[in-house]
């Protein structure tokens, strides 16, 4: 995978945002206690932050509660294998 096409987030509301809107979730990263999340396609995650951020992204709000869920459970979970 070429990182150097990837988008980084640490923002956890953006980032299952990200999800529910199709983006592909790489992985995790931990940086000095900080979680990132970093997808592929930096061009789409872009174009899909800058309308969440603008107020005009929109997202099932079933999907968006379901991927905001499922990457607290893969932080939290992170630390107990």
């Amino acid at each position: 995978m070429n990182m150097n096409n990837s988008y980084r987030t640490k923002d956890l509301s953006e980032a299952a945002f990200l999800y529910a809107s199709g983006a592909k979730l790489i992985k995790l990263d931990n940086e000095n206690g900080r979680v990132w999340f970093i997808y592929a396609d930096k061009a789409q995650c872009e174009k899909l932050a800058d309308s969440f951020w603008s107020k005009e992204a929109t997202v099932n709000a079933k999907e968006f509660a379901d991927a905001f869920r499922t990457l607290k459970d893969m932080i939290f979970n992170r630390g107990q294998r």
